[in-house]
């Protein structure tokens, strides 16, 4: 078995005048190499999760360990040189060039004053050149497509070196064939040794990317396996509160969630 880089133990969480706890004794592990999507209905708390992960949200009970120490017990520089964070969407403050930017990831590893060397500059422009991102690197941050932004957030945090990278929605503001190609690069990083963790509405993402899927539900657990053992049509009917149906597509060699028709 390969090295654990994620154990999150019965953690708790309740947002300040919440009624309820949005997590109630939520566990997953994660492993070096592994992809992991998680899954739930809106508003059961799956961004939570990630934020908690992220340590940008602090549980009231349970325990989060990163490369084997509580993540409670370490610095935020400590925790950025270990995990990457992908939001959603990302509005500048300020009007940056692209590969300005994209080497904002090298931050956690630098000082206060401290400027990145060329050897940091050569490492940012192979990333773009590897993503097709390298023609617009001198171009301003503002003047890109939203699909461009959400490439270069994962080229930032590639250039950031962690073990682990979190996504929260990752394709969720991107048209059909960015998608696509951001759930590409996403498997390829997991091949490359990054431990991944996306949350997503859609099951068949999940069902392309394999490895491990968790559903979070309305009542704040979450059941983690293997993607085949938790995306079942019933799991998922039950989740989602519809009729889906799994299906192997032979003619694409993969396995698909389906609805039947409107």
């Amino acid at each position: 078995m390969s090295e654990i880089i994620y154990e999150v133990e019965n953690i708790s969480f309740r947002y300040p005048g919440y009624e309820r706890d949005v997590l109630n004794g939520a566990s997953i592990s994660l492993h070096k190499g592994e992809i992991l999507c998680i899954l739930g209905p809106n508003g059961a708390g799956k961004t939570t999760l990630l934020s908690c992960m992220a340590g940008l949200l602090k549980p009231f009970a349970g325990t989060i360990r990163l490369c084997g120490r509580d993540l409670t017990g370490m610095s935020e520089k400590e925790t950025a040189r270990l995990v990457g964070f992908v939001p959603q969407m990302h509005v500048p403050s300020f009007d940056y060039r692209v590969i300005d930017f994209v080497l904002m990831g090298r931050a956690p590893h630098t000082g206060l004053f401290s400027r990145p060397t060329a050897a940091e500059e050569q490492q940012c422009m192979e990333v773009l050149e590897n993503m097709g991102l390298a023609h617009i690197a001198e171009k301003s941050y503002l003047d890109i497509s939203g699909g461009e932004r959400q490439q270069l957030l994962i080229a930032r945090a590639i250039i950031q070196s962690p073990e682990a990278i979190l996504f929260d929605e990752p394709t969720a503001h991107l048209d059909y064939g960015n998608q696509h190609r951001t759930l590409s690069r996403i498997k390829q990083m997991a091949s490359e040794g990054y431990s991944v963790v996306i949350t997503t509405h859609n099951p068949d993402h999940a069902l392309l990317l394999g490895d491990q899927a968790a559903i979070v539900s309305e009542d704040g657990t979450v059941t983690q396996g293997a993607t085949s053992d938790i995306l079942t049509e019933e799991i998922l009917s039950e989740v989602y509160g519809m009729d889906i149906r799994i299906r192997y597509i032979e003619e694409l060699g993969r396995t698909a969630c389906l609805v039947p028709g409107l």
